[in-house]
């Protein structure tokens, strides 16, 4: 991965200052009130040095102190309401960025191609949905405010300092000045720091999410501690950046409260001689220390502020990439309604002897540099019947589904949907027709019944029930405490479950197509032979288009394709294809199928 850490001269550069802004202008307006009140707050603070000179020149001059006093009181009332104030609302704009910018983020993901999530870590995205969001909050809600404000408080505290005495405000400057200048230097290595310990949180989470799908597998390698330290080692650059810039924090934060310290003392030396001189009066002097330890807390603030707002720069460029993810098209990003009925009328007037799906001299890559997975695809799929894919491992079988499915788009050629063109149609109302079971079936997190209504969210329990029985699934579901509200994982289910749970939801939907990419790999004998009945069952009113690896799920398909190197070599029903293709021979000889029955040899 190449190194993206940005330079100390670029570590406030007007583009990432300007991606950061981005997401807090939204709340510009409530920022600008939380700003306001802000500034309140530093006004009633720069008052009270003030009022505590005006109740040691009551007390010196024997005058009355309920003035001052009261005037104290309602200074602390004030700003306690103020600064309550001020904390809510910024809180409350933190929160709805975060909250924004995660919405915008997973509505990102899901929306985005297969192939542009695909060249991710499941994990990084997931980081920068989690992590990178809570420093974007802190930055948002917290630095623009701040960094005015506590520029503002620092050159008030100044200014009221001068009105007290020039000769001292020259003494503060100075210190003020060396400190300010050795702050510099030290910030931009802050968030350097900072960016690099966020990567490597990143990719921590990439392999983490990776490692722990497939925990199974590490196990019997006996791989868990070299898997460990694939991960720790990420962990461990993150904690070496960040102590890098905790030290770099301390050493900034040393200076400030160095330098404010020296100021002081030299405050006390110059105003103890300016008093003792007779050209300075000792309230005036404490009032100008009281503005002295003031000194400490914009300068923190500041200092805070910085530090959290490049933070908060790092992380929204991290956010902002998520933006580059190619997206399957505007009008798939609202969902549409109307998709599952506008699937069944549109195409209402179709001549029967149109094939449902085609696929004319289609050639695919997976990346403009990469070599075709399929070249000059040519077939037609009828709309009843069973057509099986078969051919050896990288054939190009997946890839032909991935391009039905639209989660590829075709570099040369064309497919057509019920005799119309694919691009007359939207990602949505493409996979509204379809329905697909993958090889290796995920479960969707939530319950039973969640993963089963995924695709038709408004079928009935009866409608469910149905489904459940076709696969064989229905008593282990009613035997289960919760029935179809039972809470799934993919540690809950085994394969074979997870396939049936998959060609369920799929047959929920009647679709015009049924797409099995092996969908009985991992099933017994007899729930195989169950599946299969559903499978001609279908075949008999829509199409089904099955890709195998296992040939003993496709002798009795009504067409089968052979493919090699991603072409399409052979075509016809088993028979034919003993006859006629020597690859399908061997395909069917490797796996032991007698073929005169067509029935798997145990």
């Amino acid at each position: 991965m190449a190194d993206s850490t940005p330079s100390p001269r670029a570590a406030f550069d007007a583009p990432r200052l300007r991606v950061l802004w981005s997401f807090a202008r939204p709340h510009r307006r409530t920022l600008a009130m939380g700003l306001l009140l802000a500034l309140a707050g530093s006004a009633l603070g720069l008052a009270t040095p003030m009022i505590t000179k005006w109740v040691l020149d009551a007390l010196n001059d024997s005058a009355s102190l309920t003035g001052p006093v009261t005037a104290l009181f309602v200074l602390l009332v004030v700003g306690a309401a103020v600064s309550y104030r001020e904390w809510c609302m910024l809180g409350t704009v933190g929160e709805r960025v975060v909250l924004e910018a995660r919405e915008s983020m997973v509505r990102r993901f899901l929306h985005a191609t297969v192939p542009a999530l695909t060249r991710r870590p499941t994990g990084e995205l997931v980081t920068r949905v989690t992590s990178d969001t809570v420093l974007l909050r802190e930055a948002t809600a917290q630095s623009f405010v701040g960094l005015v404000n506590g520029s503002v408080m620092l050159v008030g505290s100044l200014v009221l300092m001068g009105f007290l005495d020039l000769v001292l405000l020259g003494t503060t400057m100075a210190a003020v000045a060396v400190t300010a200048a050795l702050f510099a230097l030290l910030m931009p290595g802050i968030g350097q720091a900072q960016q690099r310990s966020q990567e490597h949180i990143g990719r921590l989470g990439g392999l983490l999410e990776g490692t722990l799908r497939a925990i199974r597998t590490v196990k019997v390698s006996r791989a868990e501690e070299r898997a460990a330290e694939r991960i720790v080692a990420d962990a461990r650059a993150a904690a070496d950046y960040g102590i890098r810039a905790v030290r770099q924090e301390a050493l900034a934060w040393t200076v400030a409260g160095s330098g404010i310290q020296l100021a002081i003392i030299a405050i006390l030396g110059v105003g103890a001689w300016r008093v003792g001189e007779g050209n300075l009066e000792v309230s005036s002097l404490i009032a100008f220390l009281l503005y002295a330890f003031t000194l400490m807390e914009p300068v923190s603030t500041l200092s805070q502020n910085v530090t959290s707002l490049q933070a908060g720069m790092a992380a929204a460029e991290r956010i902002r990439q998520t933006a580059d993810l190619t997206a399957e098209g505007d009008e798939d990003i609202v969902p549409r309604q109307a998709d599952e009925r506008t699937a069944r009328t549109a195409d209402s007037g179709a001549r029967a002897e149109v094939p449902v799906l085609e696929l004319r001299g289609v050639s695919a890559a997976y990346g403009p540099e990469a070599a075709h997975a399929v070249t000059d695809v040519r077939l037609a799929v009828p709309r009843r019947g069973h057509t099986a894919i078969v051919g050896p491992s990288g054939a190009g079988k997946t890839t032909l589904f991935s391009l039905v499915l639209r989660f590829l788009e075709p570099v040369d050629g064309e497919l057509l949907l019920n005799g119309r063109p694919y691009r007359d149609y939207s990602h949505s109302e493409v996979r509204a027709r379809l329905a697909y079971v993958e090889q290796d079936t995920p479960v969707v997190p939530g319950t039973l019944r969640d993963n089963l209504l995924l695709a038709r969210p408004d079928a009935t329990d009866e409608e469910l029930r149905r489904v459940l029985r076709d696969v064989r699934l229905a008593e282990k579901v009613e035997a289960l405490e919760a029935g179809l509200d039972s809470p799934l994982s993919s540690a809950q289910v085994s394969g074979g479950e997870r396939q049936r749970i998959a060609l369920a939801r799929a047959l929920l939907r009647t679709p015009e197509v049924l797409l099995l990419d092996e969908a009985t790999a991992q099933l017994d004998g007899l729930t195989e032979a169950a599946v299969q009945d559903c499978i001609r069952s279908r075949a008999a009113t829509g199409a089904v288009v099955t890709v195998a690896h296992r040939l003993s799920t496709v002798v009795d398909a009504d067409l089968i394709v052979v493919m090699e190197a991603g072409r399409i070599r052979a075509r016809g029903t088993h028979e034919e294809l003993l006859e006629t293709d020597p690859l399908y021979r061997e395909l069917v000889a490797a796996l032991r199928l007698a073929t005169t029955t067509g029935a798997e040899v145990v």
